[in-house]
């Protein structure tokens, strides 16, 4: 009987309730929402964008809706963190939770995320449908909750998944998809230099071996084919309009600067200012800037070299430099020991400062569609020039590198003031941690190693950063995510 009572009131402890209350059952509250759970969508997130050679733009879209969907749910149990609906251009509004109901928060996030994520990556590739699901499945399963807790949380979750989805629909993301874009024509205007080995690097994913000819890989220019050009693995079908591979034949997303922003209000805001004019004169202004490239490409030094494939981060072969910057701030984590109402506030304003960031830039580089340094090397200084990276599909001015680490250093700033820290996004793949005297500086470091590749004029990243510091700064201003704001 001993035995039997101490069990008992073992329980009643354990449950958290008295005797008077043991009529209404065990209910004791769920455990508060671990950052892992969110952490571990980042880096999910980062492997379907590499798996599925998402570009940087649209790359930036979805890391963006994926973590509004997992700062909803944490923020909707939280008493400390501000929904973001009515904050963000065109959320009105979003379900909320039923009063005096019991969630677990964990079950709520993680819910809402997978049901994000399979309408955005509705037409992926089965593995990344799969994994999307293994992911939200495993976390759900793993608190444990209660039936009619389990059934309640899942439920909301998945209503404010559904509800982020339509209004990413609103976003003209559909509208811009297959629409023609006829480039402008003469000496100061950008031309794709895109070359076949490039193809290779680009076509890896998740599914098959299989190699089609409608590839772009298998379009090349008479006597440039090769055997190891042809071979193409796991090819994409061109019927794929919301997730369709980087194609380096074309141009890279010449309509995105018409996207609804997250923050910003027009793309004046934070407008750069015109590039030099244009000029092939020794003296110029222009000529000068293309100088610069020219001579840092014929002088690299081996630090400068690995500084510029570190920050490559190439579709394909990586979850894009947005991906970086995410998985840097998901490193954060454990470092800086954030819990996950911190962790949730710094993916959401970190990934909507760079989504912005894209489209800022994107707005810029086709008005000004400005000729890239390798065209312009070839054609005025020297026909054999190359640079060391191969130059992506889009035009120059303004680097999208400065302006999306601008962007995301400013933010990470702004929440944790100037700080060193390790960069070991690549260490997967060989390279050595990097470490850092301050988020600036990484952006700094990124935005020069653009020019090491030779692809971008000095003042391309020079502006560049201005142009991410001052997203950085509106979305800081404008998203209020503590309820004391």
């Amino acid at each position: 009987m001993i035995g039997e009572g101490s069990m008992l009131k073992r329980g009643l402890v354990g449950c958290g309730i008295v005797v008077v209350a043991a009529s209404m059952g065990c209910r004791v509250a769920p455990p508060p929402v671990d950052a892992r759970i969110l952490t571990d969508w980042m880096r999910a997130q980062y492997a379907l964008v590499r798996a599925e050679r998402l570009s940087p733009p649209v790359a930036s879209r979805v890391f963006a809706y994926g973590a509004v969907a997992l700062y909803e749910g944490v923020a909707a149990g939280s008493p400390r963190l501000r929904s973001l609906a009515g904050q963000l251009n065109g959320l009105t509004e979003l379900p909320r939770p039923q009063p005096r109901e019991r969630y677990d928060w964990a079950i709520v996030a993680a819910s809402a995320e997978t049901t994000l994520l399979k309408v955005l990556f509705k037409e992926g590739l089965p593995a990344t449908q799969v994994a999307i699901d293994q992911l939200g499945d495993s976390q759900i399963a793993a608190r444990r909750a209660s039936r009619p807790v389990h059934d309640r949380s899942t439920a909301y979750g998945a209503a404010l998944g559904l509800a982020i989805a339509d209004w990413a629909t609103g976003d003209r993301f559909p509208e811009t998809r297959g629409l023609a874009w006829k480039p402008p024509r003469g000496p100061r205007y950008w031309v794709n230099t895109a070359e076949p080995q490039q193809y290779i690097s680009v076509s890896l994913s998740a599914q098959s071996e299989g190699v089609s000819l409608q590839n772009p890989a298998d379009t090349l220019t008479a006597g440039a084919a090769a055997e190891r050009s042809l071979i193409v693995s796991r090819p994409k079908s061109a019927r794929i309009k919301t997730l369709a591979a980087l194609n380096p034949t074309g141009a890279t997303e010449p309509y995105w600067g018409r996207l609804r922003p997250f923050v910003l209000t027009s793309m004046d805001e934070c407008a750069p200012p015109p590039p030099p004019t244009y000029s092939e004169a020794p003296r110029s202004a222009f000529y000068r800037q293309v100088k610069a490239v020219y001579d840092t490409g014929n002088t690299l030094t081996p630090e400068q070299r690995e500084i510029a494939l570190y920050w490559a981060d190439n579709p394909g072969e990586s979850g894009t430099p947005p991906g970086h910057w995410l998985l840097i701030a998901s490193q954060l984590v454990g470092e800086l020991h954030l819990d996950a109402e911190r962790t949730a506030e710094m993916l959401v304003l970190t990934s909507a400062a760079m989504a912005d960031a894209f489209i800022s830039c994107w707005h810029e580089k086709f008005s000004w569609s400005l000729v890239r340094p390798v065209t312009y090397v070839r054609r005025v200084i020297d026909p054999r020039w190359h640079t060391l990276i191969s130059t992506p599909p889009f035009p120059e001015y303004t680097a999208g590198h400065a302006v999306q680490s601008g962007a995301a250093a400013g933010v990470l700033t702004a929440l944790f003031g100037d700080r060193p820290f390790a960069d070991s996004t690549h260490v997967s793949i060989g390279r050595p941690v990097r470490r850092f005297a301050s988020f600036r500086a990484a952006a700094d470091e990124a935005a020069r190693s653009r020019l090491y590749g030779g692809l971008h004029y000095p003042i391309s990243l020079q502006n560049g950063l201005a142009q991410g510091d001052c997203i950085a700064r509106k979305v800081v201003e404008r998203i209020k995510t503590r309820a004391s704001q």
